[in-house]
């Protein structure tokens, strides 16, 4: 068993990855109108907020592996577009304590049965095969309330966001967005609660192999968290093309794929690809790479004599 909770001491947002698109009549969306944008955030910033110096962040060290990634073989030939996967100042955002908590927005009234309430459900249906599919991969958890979610992924529409047109000095009219996924950082410390080593079935999770901690019950570690919005006026087929993308980008792929055939495509298209081979192949590699994520402020890196 291993002793694991969340006990937030520092909060800091740092940066959104925003897909733009128009709101099209339900059952459609045309190629090439979705659009991802990222905002590189500041290590300065993160250090004045957290009221730490450069020299006490945890120094990058990788993770092991769970064993979905493990057992995982690249495929020859097919590739990857981990070159096209963002980095942060603290390094790749690959999670470290599994499974990862994902809370999904239900109805305050699941008993009505109301047609609002009808679209509300199918909302939730495809959002959770979106989970259950990336769940395959990585494990993952759906939580009941948000409290201690890794994830949250939340039927609301992005808010708008003006434009500044450096030439004209003019704001370009907002667009609707259909989804927008925000992290942010915190520092956390292992206070009891029980993961055992193999999770079992359960909504959205599979059995797997839990890696250990890394830091003692008190080390602040340094943490993540994803809040996702899901625009509620998709189709199911969208919401879930939506949701099974934005997933994507909280389990680690702070990026795009040039190739359409990918889940992590950066736009939308008329037939939503599957996670592909080349997905999971990006997802590996970002998990086999060192990052200050998990790691206490006092770690150091293992050193062979």
């Amino acid at each position: 068993m291993i002793g694991t909770a969340i006990a937030s001491t520092v909060l800091v947002i740092f940066t959104s990855l925003q897909v733009d698109a128009q709101l099209q009549t339900p059952g459609f969306i045309p190629e090439g109108n979705l659009t991802s944008q990222s905002a590189p955030p500041k290590l300065n910033d993160f250090l004045v907020a957290a009221e730490l110096s450069s020299s006490s962040l945890p120094v990058p060290q990788a993770h092991p592996l769970p064993s979905t990634l493990v057992q995982w073989q690249y495929t020859t030939g097919a590739g990857d577009y981990f070159s096209d996967v963002k980095l942060t100042p603290v390094g790749y955002l690959v999670w470290f304590r599994f499974p990862v908590k994902v809370y999904v927005a239900r109805p305050l009234d699941q008993a009505e049965a109301s047609p609002s309430i009808q679209r509300f459900d199918n909302w939730v249906e495809a959002v959770l095969q979106a989970v259950q599919e990336w769940g395959v991969y990585l494990p993952l958890e759906v939580i009941a309330q948000p409290e201690g979610a890794d994830i949250s992924i939340l039927r609301s529409r992005p808010p708008l966001q003006a434009s500044l047109n450096r030439e004209t000095g003019q704001f370009n009219l907002p667009r609707a967005r259909s989804a927008e996924t925000n992290y942010e950082f915190y520092l956390s410390t292992a206070v009891d609660r029980n993961i055992e080593a193999d999770t079992g079935e359960s909504q959205g999770t599979a059995s797997h192999q839990i890696p250990q901690l890394n830091a003692t019950q008190s080390e602040p570690v340094l943490s993540q968290r994803f809040t996702i919005q899901l625009s509620p006026d998709q189709t199911v087929e969208y919401t879930l093309a939506t949701a099974r993308h934005e997933l994507g980008h909280a389990l680690g792929i702070w990026g795009h794929s040039p190739l359409e055939t990918d889940t992590m495509y950066f736009s939308q298209v008329r037939n939503p690809p599957q996670i592909s081979v080349r997905d999971i192949n990006t997802l590996k590699r970002i998990y086999e790479q060192p990052t200050r994520l998990g790691w206490s402020l006092v770690s150091q890196p293992s050193r062979e004599e």
